[in-house]
């Protein structure tokens, strides 16, 4: 019972994880159809400015709740500002220009910080389950996925922005006619998604470090959740996360982390093989 204890909250850690990573993905592929590839980038950035700040005598959770969002977010709105604005409605040639720009990014942290791995201690200890002992940063990676996904629906479906928002992502002309700034809200929006990323490797960073390259291992998780979840970019993100994050953290524990991952893309293809159109897509047709 200990054990199956354990691997259910080393499940719900994957879950919540790979949750984190897709979500600002989510935001900016499923709302403004801007396929980033550098969003494993903006993660690398946001684990850079956690681990910097907390190096310079910065609280932690400062530093990964506050900072890593913040400081990734204003770069994703200069990147929006300065490069996408004049890609919209051209997908090869945004794909182009961000795979560019993930180059550019990783070319810029190794001069940086070096090709080695930096990182952070967790900022809590351990519990103990029985005769097994588990991170207690599990559980708080599993309260702040909770928490983040709350506050984006919340903003979403409740508060102005969120209205205006959905609105001008849907039918930007009509947005405008009536008084809204769509480029402003594109920015905003854009800067929002690479916020979250930059959230995701602020969090991630004290258990995996950050080494420049590590985008690469977050980019293709985050896309396979993002395009089996669907059209709706909260429900679909959580429903493809379970389903793959479950899948991977099960396979890993029989096996090894290599066949866990090989299982997950297997997933992922049989997933779209059966429903082209993703779990919200299939199922829940008016989930948000």
């Amino acid at each position: 019972m200990d054990l199956l204890i354990v691997l259910f909250f080393e499940a719900l850690k994957a879950v919540a994880s790979l949750a984190l990573i897709s979500v600002g993905l989510a935001i900016i592929f499923g709302m403004m159809r801007v396929i980033n590839l550098a969003h494993g980038e903006f993660l690398m950035l946001g684990g850079y400015a956690a681990i910097v700040a907390t190096k310079a005598g910065i609280n932690i959770w400062v530093a990964t709740l506050l900072i890593s969002p913040l400081v990734v977010g204003v770069i994703g709105v200069v990147i929006e500002r300065t490069i996408i604005r004049f890609l919209y409605g051209r997908p090869r040639d945004t794909m182009l220009a961000t795979w560019g720009l993930s180059l550019l990014l990783v070319g810029l942290a190794t001069t940086v910080f070096g090709n080695t791995t930096e990182g952070i201690s967790a900022p809590a200890g351990s519990l103990q389950i029985g005769d097994y002992r588990i991170a207690a940063y599990s559980l708080i990676i599993i309260v702040i996925a909770i928490a983040v996904f709350a506050a984006i629906w919340a903003v979403f479906r409740y508060t102005r922005y969120g209205l205006i928002a959905r609105s001008t992502m849907q039918n930007a002309d009509m947005a405008a006619a009536l008084g809204v700034n769509p480029s402003r809200v594109y920015a905003v929006t854009f800067g929002v998604g690479a916020g979250l990323a930059g959230l995701a490797g602020g969090v991630m960073a004290p258990i995996t470090g950050i080494v420049p390259t590590i985008g690469a291992a977050y980019v293709a998780k985050a896309f396979i959740t993002v395009i089996g979840g669907g059209p709706a970019i909260l429900a679909g993100t959580v429903s493809a996360s379970v389903m793959f994050g479950a899948i991977d953290q099960i396979i890993t524990y029989l096996s090894t982390p290599v066949i866990g991952e090989v299982a997950l893309l297997a997933a992922a293809v049989v997933l779209l093989r059966f429903m082209p159109q993703g779990i919200t897509g299939r199922f829940f047709r008016r989930a948000a």
